[in-house]
């Protein structure tokens, strides 16, 4: 209601309603940076594509460098560029880096891009490594490419596991549900997403940040739900403000222009 009356505001003093809701969306946004900061961050964004863009400078300066491989390869795996992120680490593998975070990342870089036996191989041998790592990791990713591809039965064992290690994640929860909704198993899968909201609900603040998107996809009529509720407001003040009279309705000789005697008046006995 708060930003409806601000948009009605804005419109008024506008007098375009398209315009006002360009910077009710400019005005909200700042607001968000200074406070909660529930939004994406565009400067994030920009600063990663920056960072990606000095890696890749670097590396083709020096081709051997695998750190900046690395780096640039969990950037282009965020991006979902798999295919690049395979190209970038493979090398490092071929040098000897063996280490869990190299086995994991090139892993999920071989699921994206299609190459599941390699990548279920190269998760294996990272959780031979550390089984724990970050916190069920490797189920999560297992869980959500064998989801892609069809594996429900895997998905599901690989993301039963993993909330046995982090029971509040709302994403898991919500692949969970995804891998049963497959199945059949429609109950159990309504339970797990009522559960992924439920954990939603009681998250802080920063974890709600961070899950909104997969507690709306467990709830997809919330935002629905919204965006009719927004849509029907605005609909309502477009309507109203084209029945406000305007400012040039009102002549400078004190009558209304669209007054069929005004023409009449106009300059009284002196006319003649």
């Amino acid at each position: 209601m708060t930003k409806w009356l601000m948009w009605m505001g804005l419109t008024l003093l506008t007098g375009s309603p398209l315009l006002s809701l360009g910077l009710l969306v400019v005005l909200l946004f700042a607001a968000d940076r200074f406070t909660l900061q529930v939004l994406p961050s565009p400067m994030r964004a920009f600063k990663r594509w920056q960072r990606a863009g000095d890696l890749a400078g670097t590396i083709l300066t020096n081709t051997h460098d695998r750190r900046a491989r690395a780096e640039l390869a969990d950037i282009r795996v965020g991006q979902k560029r798999y295919q690049e992120a395979v190209d970038l680490l493979r090398p490092n593998l071929d040098a000897g880096d063996d280490d869990v975070d190299t086995l994991y990342l090139l892993g999920v870089a071989y699921l994206g891009a299609g190459d599941s036996p390699r990548g279920e191989l190269l998760l294996t041998e990272a959780e031979r490594l550390d089984a724990d790592y970050r916190q069920g990791a490797i189920d999560l990713e297992r869980g959500r490419f064998r989801l892609q591809r069809g594996d429900f039965k895997g998905a599901r064992e690989a993301l039963e596991r993993f909330l046995q290690v982090r029971q509040g994640s709302v994403e898991g929860r919500v692949l969970l549900s995804r891998a049963l909704d497959k199945e059949g198993l429609d109950v159990e899968a309504q339970e797990a997403r009522d559960a992924a909201w439920r954990e939603y609900a009681v998250a802080p603040r920063f974890q709600k940040r961070r899950d909104r998107w997969w507690a709306y996809r467990a709830r997809p009529s919330r935002p629905l739900t919204y965006a009719a509720v927004a849509l029907v407001f605005m609909g309502v003040g477009a309507y109203l403000t084209r029945y406000l009279p305007s400012h040039d309705t009102y002549s400078p000789y004190g009558v209304y222009a669209d007054d069929p005697y005004a023409a009449d008046d106009m300059g009284g006995d002196d006319a003649e």
